[in-house]
């Protein structure tokens, strides 16, 4: 059995990454289920993993705001599509036969554990992997910010951003065939940039704790259980370039 890099890991997934491109929004089970597959066959290798889910392949709280609604509501009904995702995840993990566990920042006791840190350290310890859920239960804070306090909460010793894209580029490589790929950066990059990888919430969070983060590819097939298990790929961002 391989050994992995890293003890415990943060996986950062967007709601993008889960969406059905025939109708923009819902769930793609087939994605779903390659996503569980990889996850279960790394946690397998021995590594304590923790999932951080979006929400925004059923609802973008900026979004809305900005066609009017009021932002604290819009972003609460964000967090709770995040759980309709952690949910489905879980579901996707235990056909897998994985243990897991969903805790939420928002109380849904029917449905998931409340997010206490004790509790998801111990679940980790025991090989359970745990999904996160409801972002940081307040409004104005995106995932990407949930993810690192999370993770420096669980003491992880890295984030991993799943995107549809394999990595930072100075611009977005799905629009522009000139954009290019930095294979390394560092956190005052991303903000003296201006790069939208992570919001300056989560990037600041991060280089305060020297909490390295990976972005890559989560549509190619085998790259999220290759980057847990430590594979060079992505753009990973740290203190040093």
């Amino acid at each position: 059995m391989p050994v992995g890099k890293y003890k415990r890991v943060l996986l950062k997934i967007s709601g993008e990454s889960l969406r059905d491109d025939d109708c923009a929004s819902g769930i793609d089970f087939k994605v779903m289920d390659r996503i569980a597959q990889e996850v279960k066959e790394a946690s397998d290798c021995g590594i304590e993993i923790a999932i951080v889910i979006g929400g925004g392949n059923f609802w973008r709280g900026e979004a809305a705001s900005n066609l009017g609604m009021e932002r604290a509501a819009a972003d609460y009904i964000g967090m709770i599509a995040t759980v309709m995702n952690a949910v489905a995840l879980q579901d996707a993990l235990e056909k897998k036969g994985a243990v897991t566990r969903v805790q939420s920042a928002i109380t849904m006791q029917e449905i998931a554990e409340p997010f206490i840190r004790r509790r998801a350290v111990r679940h980790l310890e025991k090989k359970r992997i745990v999904i996160f859920a409801g972002g940081t239960g307040n409004p104005y804070f995106s995932t990407d910010t949930a993810a690192a306090l999370r993770a420096l909460e669980i003491n992880a010793e890295i984030i991993f951003k799943a995107t549809r894209v394999d990595g930072v580029y100075d611009k977005d490589p799905l629009k522009f065939e000139d954009a290019v790929k930095f294979n390394e950066l560092t956190y005052l990059d991303i903000i003296k940039k201006g790069l939208k990888v992570l919001d300056s919430t989560a990037t600041t969070l991060c280089m305060d704790n020297k909490l390295p983060i990976v972005v890559f590819d989560i549509t190619k097939q085998g790259n999220i259980k290759n980057a847990i298990l430590g594979e060079k790929i992505g753009t990973i961002i740290s203190g040093v370039s």
